[in-house]
Order: C-alpha cells, then structure tokens, then sequence
C-alpha cells in the first residue's frame, strides 16, 4: 500500500490554520464591532477605523512574515501569529480607551498575517509541484469554513456571556488550532521529514528583485488591488444590497448562497487548474465576478440577487487563491514567501479601500447601481491587466537554493 506523501498532512494543518484565522478575524471584524458598540459604547467610526488598522497592520507584518519564512522554519512565524493573535483576543474583552483598542487592532493584525496566507500558500508552493492547485484549494477552503461555523459560533457565544467573558475563549481556541496543531504537523520543506519521496530537487526560482521589478509582478499586482476591491467590497454590502432591495431574509440567503458557492468554486477550481492554463483561468474568474457585480447591480429581485450572489461565490475562493498560484508558477519556490508577501501587502490597498468606496458611493447615489457598477468595472480592468501580463522569460539569474524533496 502506497504511503501518503507527507504534504496532504501539511495541508490538513494549514487547512485547520486558516479556518480558525479567518473565523476568528477576517470573517469576524463585523461580530467585534457590533459588540465593542454595544459593550462600551465606541463610535461605529472609531471601531471602523480601528478594522482599517488592522487590515494595515497586517499587511506590513506580512512583508516580516515573508522574510521570516525564508529565513527560518515556518512554524516559528506561525507560532508566533498563534502567540500574538490569542494575546490580541484575550486584550480585546478588557479595553477601555480607544487607544488600546488601536493597539490591540494593531497586534491582531500582525498575528492574523503570520498565521494565514503568506505561510500558507508558501508552505503549498513549497511541498507540491503538480498537484499545487488542488492542495492549494484544499487548504484554502479553510478561509471559507471558518467564516460558515466560527463567526456564527463566536457571535452566538459574545451574545451570551458578553465580550469580557467571551474572549478569553475565543483566545484559547484561536492558540489551540494553530499553535499545537502546526508544530506538531507543519514541516517547513519536504527534507525535513522521512518518506518524503524520491530524489531531492533544487529550489530554483527568481530572485526577489528581479521579480519585484518585473512588469508581470506589477501588472498582476495591480490586477489583484482592483479584483480585492470589488470583491471585498461586494462581500461587506451584499447582506445589504439584498435586504434593502427585498427584504434582510433575502439577504441572509445571499451571503448563504455566495458562501457556499465559493467553497464548491474553489474545489472545482482547484480540479480544473491541473487541466487547463492558470492565467486563461483566471481571466475567466475576473470576467465572472464584473459579470457577477454587473448583474447585483441591475437586478431588483430575489431571484436576480440570488443568481448574482451564485456567480460571484463561483469567483471569490478561486481569485484569492489564483494570486499566489501565478506568481509559483512563475517566480518559483527560491524567493517565493518574500515575493507573495510584497504582492499581497499592496492587494491590501484593495481590501481595505472596497468596502469604503461602495459605502461612498451608496451614500452619493442614495442606492447601490452606482456602487456595484464600479465594482464591475474595477474587474474589468484587473481583466485587462492580466491580459497585459504576458508570461516573462524564464530568469537567467534564476540559481538552486536549498535542496528540497521532490513533491508530487
């Protein structure tokens, strides 16, 4: 009987990782400011912008996080967005002043990024080779679980015992599902365990200037800022979008319904990319989300809400992780954690500025037309950038690093 390749383990760790770093952050940021209001009374302003902090927060500790990976073993980053992260969660039921609650916001997101994407897709890159797609999807569909059974959890439990006596659990939870379960697991490349299969094969790829200066760097990146935009942007107002065009159980359906689309997407997607070529994948994604948010932004009821909620659940788990796809597939494994993390830190632009320009935009148009074109729009044009970045010329510079063994 053949002997599990030890990176499915990986991806079951990295899987358990991401489900409870995005249902206990990213998914959750909502949960928390409804409750920082209600519990202390802060400005929904205030508790806004502290969300802003983190999301910036966590993009500049990704930049860290990236040259930590590359220097040392992943699960000393992990562990230590596991420290931090708990450390923010249990900070957060005691703060009284909204400058610790920036404080806090600030450490929350420089653990949420040591413990999500950056090590995950890098630690993907790294331990497969043919099936890269399919791990990647796997472990990825975590970032979807945890927004369907944690944030529900966890607003269900602040609810009940308020925020004080809720957080310290959320803490304990968020520590317990990445700390122990990486350290135990996690390898950082596939020498560092037995039966690790076959030969060992060099880590060869560009190195990290070569690759930031290149126009297929700066094109995907910008590509992925608007693409972020409107879907980030879609996400934070389509509970709303359906409630004031139909009513709020149209919308709970919607967010429902682009939920669960996204995880059968990001499966079907993970499938199709060992058959077919990345970057005309994703041109097809970005064509389907300005689709998506062309049809949320004409339509008026249930049925067009729900069909445009389908299609662009269809888009988000495939687009978040076609990002860090393309530029493996280009850039190599050599400088990757360094390259994605740079690449992602700007896609934070998008992240945090889409929710506030449909906001924007709903406000001068009283109604969301306006909002959901630009949406669509903004898609358009990542579409048109990706069309631009055509493939670079392999890198001359390109040099083996640190025998790694071979994946499947």
């Amino acid at each position: 009987m053949a002997r599990i390749y030890y990176g499915w383990y990986v991806v079951a760790a990295l899987f358990v990782m991401l489900t409870v770093a995005s249902g206990l952050a990213f998914y959750n940021l909502s949960v928390y400011m409804n409750a920082l209001v209600v519990a202390y009374g802060f400005p929904v302003g205030a508790v806004s912008s502290a969300t802003a902090l983190f999301f910036v927060s966590s993009g500049f500790a990704g930049l860290l996080a990236g040259r930590l990976i590359q220097r040392f073993d992943p699960r000393w980053t992990i562990a230590l967005g596991g420290v931090l992260g708990a450390g923010a969660l249990l900070a957060l039921g005691r703060v009284t002043e909204l400058w610790q609650l920036y404080l806090v916001y600030a450490l929350f997101g420089a653990g949420h990024a040591c413990a999500s994407l950056v090590p995950a897709t890098t630690l993907v890159t790294r331990w497969f080779d043919r099936q890269r797609s399919i791990a990647l999807s796997v472990a990825s569909t975590g970032l979807s679980i945890g927004g369907v059974l944690l944030t529900p959890a966890s607003a269900a439990l602040i609810g009940n015992l308020g925020l004080e006596m809720a957080m310290p659990r959320l803490a304990l939870l968020w520590f317990l599902g990445i700390v122990p379960v990486t350290m135990l697991v996690v390898r950082g490349r596939p020498g560092m365990t037995t039966g690790s299969g076959g030969a060992a094969a060099v880590a060869s790829g560009w190195a990290y200037a070569d690759a930031i200066r290149s126009r297929f760097f700066a094109l995907v990146t910008a590509a992925w800022v608007l693409a972020m935009l409107a879907q980030v942007g879609g996400i934070a107002h389509l509970f709303n979008l359906a409630a004031t065009r139909v009513d709020a159980t149209v919308g709970a359906t919607a967010v429902s319904v682009m939920a669960s689309a996204s995880i059968v997407g990001r499966f079907a997607g993970g499938w199709l990319l060992t058959r077919v070529d990345t970057r005309r994948f994703a041109l097809v994604c970005l064509a389907g989300q300005s689709l998506s948010m062309l049809v949320l932004a004409l339509v008026e009821g249930a049925p067009g809400m729900l069909l445009g909620a389908l299609l662009f659940g269809l888009t988000v788990g495939n687009l978040l992780m076609l990002q860090p796809l393309l530029l493996a597939e280009v850039y190599g494994v050599r400088d990757y954690g360094r390259i994605f993390s740079l690449s992602q830190w700007l896609t934070t632009l998008g992240v945090a500025s889409g929710p506030l320009l449909i906001g924007v935009l709903y406000d001068f148009q009283g109604g969301y037309v306006l909002s959901f074109l630009a949406a669509a729009l903004a898609s358009a044009v990542g579409w048109t950038l990706v069309m631009l970045a055509q493939l670079p010329p392999a890198n001359a510079d390109a040099d083996a690093g640190v025998a790694f063994g071979e994946s499947p």
